[in-house]
């Protein structure tokens, strides 16, 4: 699908690659990992007919600029304001959001401090940090080995990922899918990535740490997500031994929770499922 893109300029002058499509009410898509915004082409290719959709590479990924990591720089609060500015130099104030791995994440933080800009959001294969963090425990945990590696100090995790970037990344887009991705695209994720391994280890290691700050604040400030939410999920909870639901629904009283069959790069092996989900929420 062809896709306009354009650099769009944030707080501190940051500029963010940003593909957009289709006319209509805006819908703001965010990536996960190892990928970039390519990852919605099916989804954004069925949402164009009606939407307006906004697909940024989030900050230290794909094509958008990398900046050193200043201890909040890769927050996931600095980048909810990025979704918000983005969406604002479009000309859209108010928009419904949906993110995937870390861009769900995203997701969760803007439509924490920005309730008013996001009017509906979806969450695709995560857990909210403070949660994620919780569940991962014993031996069942090291499916997240990633996760302990990126969140040590500075140094460690950039040497050893940068030695090997394809293998690293690659092993996440080869385990993690039920089938494999078009040998263009995984290899426009793993170029992106391999370019960007301090950034992404930031992202990271901010997941650890000023990520879990803010979201403590808000857990015992009893704030909660004020919209309409969907959460489309693997059944992590069945291997891990927790109700994703119910720690959903302690953060977004008005939830649709649906546990999905395919593997974690949903959008790309069941679009239509993604898609099907997305049309509902906005309904809502």
């Amino acid at each position: 699908m062809n896709f306009h893109h354009q650099r769009v300029r944030v707080s501190g002058g940051i500029e963010l690659n940003v593909a957009t499509t289709g006319e209509g009410s805006p819908v703001v898509l965010l990536h996960g990992f190892p990928q970039t915004h390519l990852m919605w082409r099916h989804v954004a290719a069925d949402l164009a007919a009606d939407h307006t959709v906004i697909m940024p590479d989030l900050r230290g990924y794909g094509d958008s600029d990398k900046p050193a990591d200043t201890g909040s720089t890769y927050a996931k609060r600095t980048m909810a304001t990025d979704v918000v500015e983005v969406a604002q130099a479009l000309g859209h104030d108010r928009f419904a959001l949906a993110g995937h791995d870390r861009g769900a994440l995203v997701a969760f933080r803007t439509g924490l401090d920005h309730p008013e800009h996001v009017t509906h959001l979806a969450s695709l294969d995560v857990l909210p940090t403070l949660d994620m963090w919780d569940v991962m425990r014993g031996t069942s945990a090291a499916v997240g080995f990633h996760l302990f590696l990126m969140a040590q100090p500075p140094g460690l995790a950039e040497e050893l990922i940068g030695a090997r970037p394809d293998a690293f990344f690659g092993h996440f887009l080869d385990a993690w899918a039920t089938e494999p991705f078009p040998a263009d695209v995984r290899e426009e994720y793993l170029r992106a990535s391999r370019e960007a391994v301090t950034s992404i280890v930031a992202d990271y290691r901010a997941s650890a740490t000023i990520d879990v700050e803010h979201d403590t604040a808000d857990r015992e400030a009893g704030n909660r997500l004020k919209m309409p939410v969907t959460v489309l999920q693997q059944d992590w909870g069945a291997a891990l031994g927790f109700d994703a639901e119910a720690l959903w629904r302690a953060w977004a009283p008005d939830l649709d929770h649906r546990t999905v069959s395919c593997g974690h790069f949903m959008a790309e092996e069941a679009p239509d499922v993604v898609t099907a989900a997305l049309r509902d929420l906005l309904r809502r």
